[in-house]
């Protein structure tokens, strides 16, 4: 398997690492320009830049990109600070893998499909989930990545989460069935959680949260009502609203690990409007009081 291939499969399997790359050489070098290793989170290495303390120094630099989520670039003298005598200089650029965005999207009404629609158009892989075979289908939700027919409860327990790279938006067209998702979702690892209501709604399911003992710390993490507040009405309007704020917060977040800093709490205003009674969305989605 070339290393290509290597990090590819690394990806797929969800396993975090970094790929190290020669980009320039000055002197007398161990490998050639373009040569490469990837170093997983574990410390495992697939190929070599030139062993030796240069290896360890590249090996190091790769963690660090891989916790901190930025690239770096080394230049590194091959002499007595890295205990070598080859008299010459190695430019490494280490880069960290960044997974691509899932968008895990609850709920196939309007809302949802203009969402997806807004969403992969952003390079979101967004995974539809809705047990209504009439309502999610592949010719109402072509940009999806997959369609999931079966109760979110159930996929939350059998789909892959990841605080870097998980992206989830609840707009179910039953308000309990969005309440038992928030619930299940509070305790996977998430970059940001959505809801679509009102605060009237929020309201009431944060206060049945808190008496079940979910913490006031994991229950400011959800985003509703979701979105920026653009005045939105229609299905399209709503969807463009969360798509803005899925940006932003991709955007802000250089390092995204664990939850960015503005998915704590909700904001004054979003997609649903301002009120306590705002508008419903059409189609069925579960968004008023």
């Amino acid at each position: 398997m070339d290393l290509l291939e290597r990090a590819w499969d690394l990806r797929r399997r969800g396993v975090r690492f970094a790929t190290v790359t020669v980009v320039g050489c000055e002197g007398s070098s161990p490998r050639h320009l373009g040569a490469r290793m990837v170093v997983e989170e574990g410390g495992r290495v697939h190929g070599t830049v030139g062993g030796g303390r240069l290896e360890a120094e590249a090996i190091e630099r790769a963690r660090e990109a891989m916790a901190s989520g930025r690239p770096a670039r080394l230049d590194l003298g091959l002499g007595p600070a890295l205990g070598q005598c080859c008299g010459g200089r190695v430019e490494l650029f280490v880069e960290p893998d960044h997974p691509p965005d899932r968008l895990y999207l609850f709920g196939a009404g309007h809302v949802g499909r203009e969402l997806c629609r807004a969403a992969a158009a952003l390079d979101f892989d967004v995974t539809v989930v809705d047990a209504r075979g009439e309502w999610n289908t592949a010719e109402r939700f072509p940009g999806a990545a997959a369609r999931l027919l079966e109760d979110g409860e159930d996929a939350v327990g059998s789909l892959p989460f990841d605080a870097r790279s998980t992206w989830c938006v609840v707009m179910t067209h039953r308000h309990d069935l969005d309440e038992r998702l928030v619930q299940a979702l509070l305790s996977r690892p998430l970059r940001y959680l959505g809801l679509i209501g009102s605060r009237t709604k929020w309201a009431r399911f944060r206060q049945r949260l808190e008496a079940r003992g979910a913490s006031r710390e994991a229950i400011a993490r959800v985003r509703c009502p979701v979105g920026l507040e653009i005045g939105a009405e229609t299905p399209a309007e709503i969807a463009a609203s969360v798509a803005a704020e899925l940006v932003r917060a991709r955007r802000r977040a250089l390092a995204p690990v664990g939850w960015v800093a503005e998915a704590a709490g909700p904001e004054p205003g979003a997609a649903v409007g301002s009120g306590a009674d705002p508008p419903r969305a059409s189609g069925g989605e579960a968004e008023g009081p």
